[in-house]
């Protein structure tokens, strides 16, 4: 079935006021808003990418063209999933009401996947009962494939739900995250995938009155990742803290674009992403895209984010976007920053009699972990900070390294 958003269409001839462009009959009109992207569940409603287009300026689109444009397997995979009182997890037709339930896409290659995928997995959540559950992935291999994920909390429950994804993948995916009323859900996605691995996945989160939902991307292995998370604030009192940390080497692309829809009154948003460059290539793409639209009264918004760079060589674009279509806020503001070691750190920790190499790795893991601290699994916590220490151990991080 095929599903197009009639609130945005590829050539709208008005918005917000604007007419469209005559000089050339173009018929093409700038977008005025974050908010009026085309949405399909058509992949053949979008265009094929160049790299010109606005969202892709940043992404090798040239190592994507199978994803975009090659056909994909859409067939159920391989799935572990805990077992978990109050969760359950079944592969259902596409057809589902749960489906698209909490947006549709907004680009080629998510289309590509919604197109294509034969059966969506979804996970349902119920109880109030705090609970954990970790679903893995580390088989999808090398051909290119489309997924698709339905995470249903049902009003009032509780849990923390774990995304593993390792191993190889050529991958293009959809997942929907619905969190009911007063329910707090947390969602860790990591792709910790292989060196070779290709990864582009949209999360479309919808939460509803007075629940929360923190959302955290940990991006550490693959050679090209993008993770969009789009995160619709709908109804009254909805809360969501948004929490990312990528670590590139050399040659990896790793790219996160976050759009924060504050839709509706007294609703809050926290939007933190830390990364780490270092090697020859390394490049980390973060663009946070924050709109108060306007019913959106006594919205409490704030996005920043945060890139360390270890070595020569490497390259962190930082983006923040800021809209505001109310004058009735508490609050809303952005910050990005992109910088070498502080020296007063390191200072202070050689005055201690701890050497500049130790001195300037304490500096990394403390700036990495105020994340990884934050996801409330001392498992996976534990396995994060391992992961983050075998990353430092490849390079010197001495000041001839800068």
């Amino acid at each position: 079935m095929t599903v197009t958003d009639t609130t945005a269409t590829p050539a709208t001839p008005r918005q917000h006021g604007f007419k469209e462009h005559t000089d050339g009959g173009w018929g093409l009109v700038p977008l005025q808003t974050r908010s009026e992207r085309f949405r399909s569940t058509n992949v053949d409603d979008f265009a094929a990418l160049t790299g010109r287009e606005a969202e892709w300026r940043y992404t090798p689109v040239d190592r994507l063209t199978s994803l975009s444009e090659g056909e994909l397997d859409g067939a159920p995979y391989t799935v572990a999933t805990s077992d978990t009182d109050g969760v359950t997890a079944e592969w259902v037709g596409m057809d589902d009401a749960r489906v698209g339930s909490a947006a549709l896409p907004e680009d080629r290659p998510s289309a590509n996947a919604w197109s294509t995928t034969e059966k969506a997995y979804a996970i349902t959540i119920s109880g109030e009962e705090d609970k954990t559950v970790t679903v893995e992935r580390s088989s999808l291999g090398g051909a290119a494939r489309g997924a698709h994920t339905v995470i249903t909390a049902e009003p009032n429950s509780q849990a923390l739900l774990i995304l593993k994804n390792a191993g190889s993948a050529l991958l293009t995916e959809n997942v929907e995250i619905v969190v009911g009323e007063g329910a707090r859900l947390t969602v860790v996605s990591v792709q910790w995938w292989d060196d070779e691995a290709v990864h582009l996945a949209s999360h479309f989160a919808r939460i509803g009155r007075d629940a929360t939902l923190k959302h955290v991307l940990v991006t550490l292995g693959g050679s090209l990742v993008r993770v969009n998370p789009s995160l619709h604030l709908a109804e009254q009192g909805s809360n969501v803290e948004s929490l990312g940390l990528y670590f590139a080497d050399a040659g990896q692309h790793l790219e996160h674009q976050v759009y924060v829809n504050h839709d509706a009154p007294h609703s809050r948003s926290r939007v933190t992403y830390k990364g780490a460059l270092q090697g020859e290539g390394a490049h980390t793409v973060w663009i946070g895209d924050v709109l108060i639209g306007p019913d959106a009264t006594g919205t409490d918004s704030y996005e920043q984010n945060r890139n360390l760079v270890l070595t020569d060589g490497t390259r962190a674009d930082s983006v923040p976007n800021l809209e505001i279509e109310t004058g009735d806020i508490a609050g809303a503001g952005h910050a990005s920053a992109t910088g070498r070691f502080d020296d007063e750190q390191l200072f202070y920790l050689q005055a201690r009699g701890i050497t500049e190499e130790e001195a300037r790795r304490l500096v990394v893991r403390g700036f990495l972990t105020e994340i990884i601290q934050q996801i409330g699994n001392a498992e996976l916590q534990e396995s994060l900070e391992r992961a983050v220490e075998e990353e430092l151990a490849s390079t010197k991080l001495t000041e001839d390294a800068h």
